[in-house]
């Protein structure tokens, strides 16, 4: 009876080993991979919806900087930089520079309540299949991608920013 059970054992062992090895392979051939967009590369286009049900496509801000912003309501630290993010939209704005705070994968009504609640009105498009978070390869959020006005990434951070660290962002890439 042991010998019996040690049988099926290695045998279920040894088929996991197979399909985990096999996974690994077919993984490395046929399965894309993420796009990781990093400083000097030329940043993706896309077209989302924001909240305000408006169509947002990043092409159309070629020749402005844009403050490419991802977060999400329940993100502490995307809470303490939505104020530095607006005041300093209402400088730069009239400089050349627009923000896109991308949200994340949630509702309409969540990031509108939150919109509302920080008086917020700078664009936020809507990212609820969270296609756009993977072709950027977005992982941690808040993450923040400077893009110049020829539309090439200057800078990418998965920090949290202070107002001074979005004053200097936004004066690197004013128009």
């Amino acid at each position: 009876m042991k010998r019996n059970g040690r049988f099926w054992f290695r045998s279920i062992l040894l088929a996991l080993i197979a399909a985990a090895i096999g996974y690994t392979v077919y993984s490395s051939f046929f399965i894309k991979e993420r796009t990781l967009v990093n400083s000097g590369d030329q940043a993706p286009d896309f077209v989302l919806t924001d909240v305000n049900g408006k169509e947002v496509r990043l092409s159309d801000y070629r020749g402005k900087g844009v403050f490419l912003n991802f977060w999400g309501t329940w993100c502490k630290p995307c809470e303490r930089e939505m104020p530095y993010m607006e005041r300093q939209f209402k400088v730069y704005k009239e400089q050349g520079v627009e923000i896109l705070a991308v949200n994340v994968g949630e509702s309409n009504i969540a990031v509108e309540d939150f919109r509302d609640k920080y008086r917020l009105t700078f664009s936020i498009p809507l990212d609820k299949n969270r296609d756009v978070t993977r072709a950027y390869g977005i992982g941690p959020i808040p993450t923040t991608l400077t893009i110049d006005k020829n539309g090439k990434v200057v800078e990418k951070t998965s920090r949290s920013l202070s107002n001074k660290d979005i004053v200097q962002m936004m004066e690197k890439i004013k128009p």
